[in-house]
């Protein structure tokens, strides 16, 4: 395949198949020129849509979730043709994700969003009251990459339209025809006019624009060294950033594993999406006992594979997205290979290879010194190691740089949690892998390298909003007790309150409790003369 030159002209970006080469469309870029006027059309309909209550929301994703409904196939054919991915992966990953981020947002965000009444914990604050609101952040950016063109950016748009937000989308430009298909969803939700608007165009130059503008919030899916680009841009207006940055993910296969299902799910979170996955397995380590059996279940499994033309529903694994991703995983394998590691089986190519094909990759012999198991992959090859001891798999899971999700195999409940809450990830799924994405309710995120924050679920919505609390009191008292003026009896007031709250003995407690009470009520009730 000749890769394309440029997929941005000075008008417009041109969208490719990375799987056949051909131009299946174009969108015309934004004018940034024109971001002041984009943001305030944002801003006056957030002020409207902040007004709406959480049902009048929650209708407007509902919209949204039946549109996506009947136009479920034509969604996923343009996830697949734009992408690379199979139809399958499209439906499954992509398209039911949203119809179901739709219903899960509509039910629960009033739930985690709604004012609450903050306990008072102290009997000195006994005439105090607090309640929480969560208060829209205003106009939210989200920047969003092309694995899962549609399944990512989509969720945290219902996010942070469910919060109250207007939110401002900026595609991936490799796959800007699941932006239009987002246009289209966005508008059967019968939102304010410029609640939500999309940018087509250079990543760099938006994010500036976002910045010079004031956006309120950014939420950004990428690599780790725009993640970095991003940060020190925000630093100088302490502009808050949400970041997802990529996984190097460990999968952990113990002794008395199901092998057969272990095989099925390594080959799934390993390869699926050509292995574009940040979540995906990028890393398993199998006990030693067990490490023959299982390598023979992957070397059958990934030789039945078939990679192919994702239209085609006699494939399992479509192309890669990008010129540049595929050149990374070839330098990877090539890396290993030449340290000492051996391909052990490859997917079977069918019909046409003339897009950016990697075929699925099972490898054995790899250690900590290869880009393979070091770094962040992203592509459709499965290094295998082997492990002694609970500890040592630990140890092997923990050393990366990179910390967002890992999965334990055993058939010990039990062993299992214990396990996972020593793996250093933002998630930890048992005897599966490569699946919570799709959880609405299930936050999303990871440590180290992997990002700050998170998207989906309750600490989703919370990100999208400012933590606002309300305090007063319910008795009208002139003074309180550490008020002007001061004197000596306000010192020992307040000595003898500390006593009477954290007492040695009933007898401390009865004498403080006499000291304090009187002077403590002269000062509350009478006035400060002047």
């Amino acid at each position: 395949m000749t890769a394309p030159q440029d997929i941005q002209g000075p008008g417009f970006t041109v969208a490719y198949n990375p799987a056949t080469g051909e131009e299946i469309g174009q969108v015309p870029n934004t004018d940034l020129e024109q971001l002041p006027e984009i943001f305030a059309r944002a801003r006056a309909a957030q002020r409207i849509w902040a007004r709406r209550s959480f049902k009048e929301r929650a209708r407007a994703l509902r919209l949204m979730r039946d549109y996506i409904v009947e136009h479920a196939e034509e969604l996923a054919e343009t996830v697949s043709r734009s992408n690379g991915k199979t139809l399958v992966d499209a439906l499954a990953t992509e398209v039911l994700p949203c119809t179901l981020a739709c219903d899960w947002y509509a039910k629960h965000a009033e739930k985690t969003l709604r004012e609450k009444k903050l306990p008072i914990d102290s009997p000195l604050f006994l005439n105090k009251r607090t309640i929480m609101q969560r208060r829209a952040l205003g106009v939210v950016g989200i920047i969003s990459p092309w694995n899962y063109p549609l399944s990512i950016p989509f969720g945290e748009v219902v996010m942070g339209l469910m919060a109250g937000n207007a939110v401002l989308l900026k595609v991936a430009a490799a796959t800007p025809l699941v932006g239009d298909a987002i246009n289209r969803i966005v508008a059967a939700g019968q939102l304010p006019e410029g609640l939500f608007q999309q940018i087509v165009g250079s990543g760099g130059a938006v994010s500036k624009a976002f910045f010079e503008n004031s956006i309120d919030k950014i939420f950004f899916t990428g690599s780790v060294p725009v993640g970095k680009q991003l940060m020190e841009q925000a630093a100088k207006t302490l502009t808050p950033l949400s970041l997802e940055l990529g996984g190097n993910d460990p999968m952990l296969v113990f002794e008395d594993a199901d092998l057969e299902r272990a095989a099925n799910g390594a080959a799934w979170a390993g390869y699926q999406n050509a292995g574009q996955s940040c979540g995906g397995v990028e890393r398993v380590y199998v006990h030693e006992s067990v490490y023959e059996p299982f390598m023979d279940l992957m070397r059958r499994k990934t030789r039945s594979l078939r990679h192919g033309v994702g239209q085609n529903f006699d494939v399992d694994m479509g192309s890669m997205t990008t010129q540049s991703q595929l050149n990374t995983v070839t330098q990877h394998l090539e890396d290993a290979l030449a340290k000492g590691a051996k391909i052990e089986a490859q997917s079977t190519p069918v019909g046409p290879q003339n897009g950016y094909f990697h075929p699925a990759t099972l490898v054995s012999g790899t250690d900590e010194s290869m880009l393979l198991v070091n770094d962040e992959t992203f592509g459709p090859v499965i290094p295998v190691m082997t492990f002694a001891t609970e500890e040592e798999a630990i140890e092997l899971a923990n050393e990366s740089h990179l910390a967002l999700t890992s999965s334990i195999w055993t058939r010990d409940l039990q062993r299992a949690k214990r396990i996972a809450a020593q793996l250093e990830s933002g998630v930890t799924t048992i005897n599966d892998h490569l699946y919570t994405h799709g959880l609405s309710e299930m936050p999303w995120g990871g440590w180290k390298h992997s990002g700050l924050g998170r998207t989906h679920g309750h600490e989703g919505l919370l990100e999208m909003t400012h933590a606002k609390a309300i305090n007063w009191d319910i008795l009208p008292l002139k003074r309180n007790l550490w008020w002007y003026p001061f004197e000596e009896t306000t010192y020992r007031t307040l000595l003898n309150a500390q006593r009477m709250m954290y007492p040695t003995n009933a007898k401390q407690f009865v004498g403080s409790a006499l000291g304090a009470a009187p002077n403590l009520v002269k000062k509350m009730i009478t006035r400060w003369k002047v």
